[in-house]
């Protein structure tokens, strides 16, 4: 009942959608009889091909299920910069028709009326384009220091490799992570953290797209926390399946690593909301520094998400590790994430916490990245200034 409920709203909204882009923009162009037709079966396919890709996931075709999800997702990444140009264009029409009104100008509307009712489509075509190619490129390196007051001089400069967010599933498969592994083992990073939302599928359907990761290699090895998207993939097989591929799999525990003369605390943490799927995953960052020893000053927690910060920072960590956000992924959908989480990406301070997000490695959804290049991170503990400290 409750898919069947989905499929149908699913439904209703995208025929909405579809109606509102046709109502708003087919008039304004001004076509005769076989482009007013020829627009219209443009809208219709647009239509059909969000549903193959929503149908694709749910019927039991799995032959099919991988091309139905490209065909989809590509629309639906279309649908969505399309509906918002349109938006944006709605307003923008109002904004002259006041303008003409004000100073007399009625010629301008009409044209602009016209004018972005042509351009609003090819736009939308060009930046989805342009978001396709910026996902599936390879992610980039991204380097950042994170200075530290009372970092001991041994651990100065310890390298942190970061990934998160691979969504590992219909559109993104092995070679694409086959390449991430390569940029990452390259980093020759201390550690390597892997902070969650790795996989959007079963065990048994994408254990051969997730064994790249078996080839991760870090002095002190690769870290690994859940992500809201494992529990909706199965978690436990999931967890069994990382510890199976060389992965510490961190379930609201710790580690400690010697480094040299010094020592590193290493804490992950299950997703923020693990609790509502499985109360035993309930997401503490106090208690995975149960029995810690009181000696170590410096603690590095995995969360996938930002909004772990607060307990983050009441339980006396020093860097949080996050993902989660995409950084949006596309514009203008960052805008919305700050209604969910107190950071969309970047190095960010919570009294004496350092948080760090990743805009993602991979991407969720559409293959699409406007404003919000994927990454893989290199961190850098470093000093912190006397100004600082």
């Amino acid at each position: 009942m409750r898919r069947f409920r989905f499929l149908l709203n699913f439904f209703l909204l995208t025929l909405l959608l579809d109606i509102y882009l046709g109502a708003r923009l087919l008039p304004a162009l001004q076509l005769d009889a076989a482009g007013l037709t020829g627009g219209i079966a443009l809208l219709a396919l647009l239509y059909f091909c969000l549903l193959l890709g929503l149908l694709g996931r749910v019927l039991p075709l799995r032959r099919l299920a991988d091309p139905m999800a490209w065909i989809g997702m590509l629309a639906l990444g279309l649908a969505s910069t399309l509906f918002v140009l349109t938006l944006l264009r709605d307003l923008s029409l109002l904004v002259v028709w006041l303008a003409g009104a004000l100073w007399h100008a009625a010629a301008l509307y009409p044209d602009w009326r016209h004018a972005s009712a042509v351009a609003t489509p090819l736009l939308a075509v060009l930046l989805t384009g342009i978001g396709f190619l910026n996902a599936r490129s390879r992610a980039r390196v991204v380097e950042v220091e994170v200075p530290i007051a009372g970092l001991p001089a041994d651990l100065e400069g310890f390298t942190i490799a970061q990934i998160s967010d691979l969504h590992v599933g219909p559109t993104i498969k092995g070679k694409y992570i086959d390449a991430i592994v390569d940029a990452v083992n390259a980093l020759q990073a201390d550690m390597i953290a892997v902070t969650g939302d790795v996989v959007d599928g079963k065990v048994s359907d994408l254990r051969a797209h997730t064994q790249p990761l078996a080839r991760l290699s870090a002095r002190h090895g690769s870290f690994f926390v859940t992500g809201n998207h494992e529990y909706y993939s199965g978690a436990d097989d999931w967890i069994q399946e990382f510890r199976r591929l060389g992965l510490t799999v961190l379930l609201n525990e710790h580690v400690i690593l010697e480094h040299d003369r010094a020592q590193l605390l290493v804490a992950g943490v299950t997703d923020f909301s693990a609790g509502s799927f499985d109360p035993e995953h309930h997401s503490d960052p106090a208690r995975a520094l149960a029995g810690a020893p009181a000696g170590v000053r410096i603690k590095v927690l995995l969360a996938h998400q930002p909004r772990s910060a607060s307990a983050a920072a009441s339980a006396g960590y020093t860097l949080q590790l996050s993902g989660h956000t995409h950084g949006g992924q596309f514009l203008p959908w960052n805008f919305f994430v700050r209604f969910q989480q107190p950071f969309l990406a970047g190095l960010e301070r919570l009294d004496s916490l350092w948080v760090y997000t990743s805009r993602g490695t991979g991407y969720w959804g559409p293959p699409k990245r406007l404003g919000a290049p994927s990454e893989i991170t290199r961190l850098r503990l470093t000093a912190a200034p006397a100004a600082m400290a």
